[in-house]
Order: structure tokens, then sequence, then C-alpha cells
């Protein structure tokens, strides 16, 4: 029996052991807490949002728009939806855009937006000229 009873002191310290050394782990990968007076960082990313619409202002559903980035020139698409709308999330804040919208060959004129536009919401309406 005293092998038994030692043998479980042992797993039981290990176990603690164990535990233990978790719960540090943990702490030492959690964020520190916030500092007194301090302010969460905030998302710098930008939104692009806007509507595909004619010349009459009707919505242009099914539209794609093409929006460039132009110091890498990466293209993103996104087909519009049936109120015209289209949305481009987590823009990079210092990067300059191209945007514009095609449907049945006939496309919009090319919009920018600016890395000197601070605003996090952009919004651009995009005209396609249909009755040619």
């Amino acid at each position: 029996m005293g092998k038994t009873r030692k043998g479980d002191t042992v797993k039981k310290t290990i176990a603690a052991i164990a535990t233990s050394l978790l719960l540090l782990f943990s702490l030492a990968l959690a964020s520190p807490p916030p500092q007194f007076g301090s302010r969460p960082k905030a998302d710098n990313t930008r939104l692009l949002t806007g509507k595909v619409l004619d010349h009459d202002d009707n919505p242009l559903p099914n539209a794609v728009v093409y929006l460039t980035n132009t110091r890498t020139r990466a293209v993103k698409t996104y087909i519009v939806s049936q109120d015209g709308t289209y949305r481009f999330p987590s823009l990079q804040p210092n990067t300059d855009y191209e945007v514009y919208a095609q449907l049945n060959g006939r496309k919009s004129d090319v919009k920018s937006v600016s890395q000197f536009n601070d605003n996090s919401q952009v919004s651009i309406n995009l005209k396609i000229d249909t009755s040619k």
C-alpha cells in the first residue's frame, strides 16, 4: 500500500504542476489589460459602398463592379444586388483604388478612392448609360 499512496501523491503533484504551467502559459498569451486612459486600437480599414444606376437612377442588378488597387493592380469584383448596391469592406487606408461598373458590355466612368480621403466609409454611385 505504501507504493500506491506514493504513486498517487506523485500523480497528484505532476497534475498540479501541469495545471499551474498551463495557467501560466495561458496568462502569458493573454493580452495585457488596457492602461488607464488608453483607447482601444481602431480598425483603420475603410468600407466602399455605392449603387450602380442607369441615367434615370434605376438600379442595375447583376452589373459587375471592379475595384483595382492602384499600387498592386490587384482586382476585386462584386456582382451587384437587386437594389443595385455593392460593397467592398476592409480596404487598406494608405492605398488608392479605382472603381467602375460594367453591364452587357457597357461601362461606367472610372472613379477614384484616394488614400488621402480618411473617411472610414466612402460611398460612390456608378452610372452606366444603357440607352445606346
